[in-house]
């Protein structure tokens, strides 16, 4: 079995399927880091889903909320999509057909037409009554903010806890810690 399939069922992102009421094409290929991906084309699903219009913040209010904090946390999600489940009921639906075998995602794919909307309104949830208080969440960057350093520390307690809670896993290579500034959404 080819090693990067091989890499996705192991880390239980994905199951066998036994029978198979649609085949979507898989294609591997390679991102900017040089590191093969798995892309699937799932037009036809997306076409005949349901659409969810869960709204996303605006990026301009996101940063006014965050001008003139002393200190800051720049969390990232580690591969955001794939920490949600998807029901058991609706695994068959994302059915890939690779040479050797056959299989279903256990965990939401990248390419799904709702999978930003389901990502957003997960990470809204999980953070609620944390946003605009002391976080603003945007898709997987989370900002965690304060007016000073013993501040900024304590919100971050309370981020992290919520993550450890609900199983949010964060890539701590692309993490930043009390900076006093940093890149948020693009902008300085």
């Amino acid at each position: 079995m080819n090693p990067t399939i091989l890499n996705v069922v192991k880390k239980k992102w994905v199951s066998l399927v036994q029978v198979v009421p649609k085949k979507f094409g898989m294609t591997i290929t390679k991102n900017q880091h040089n590191e093969l991906r798995v892309c699937i084309n799932y037009r036809r699903l997306n076409q005949a889903t349901h659409k969810d219009h869960f709204p996303f913040p605006f990026i301009d209010q996101v940063l006014e909320k965050l001008v003139g904090k002393s200190h800051y946390c720049l969390l990232d999600g580690f591969s955001g999509y794939m920490q949600i489940h998807i029901a058991p009921e609706d695994q068959h639906k994302t059915t890939i057909t690779c040479p050797f075998c056959t299989f279903a995602y256990t965990r939401m794919p990248f390419g799904m037409f709702n999978a930003l909307s389901t990502f957003q309104h997960c990470m809204t949830s999980i953070f609620s009554n944390l946003l605009q208080y002391c976080m603003e969440v945007f898709m997987d960057d989370f900002t965690v903010y304060a007016d000073s350093f013993d501040a900024c520390l304590e919100n971050l307690s309370k981020v992290l806890t919520r993550c450890i809670d609900t199983n949010l896993v964060l890539n701590f290579e692309k993490c930043h810690f009390m900076v006093t500034e940093g890149i948020v959404l693009g902008h300085l």
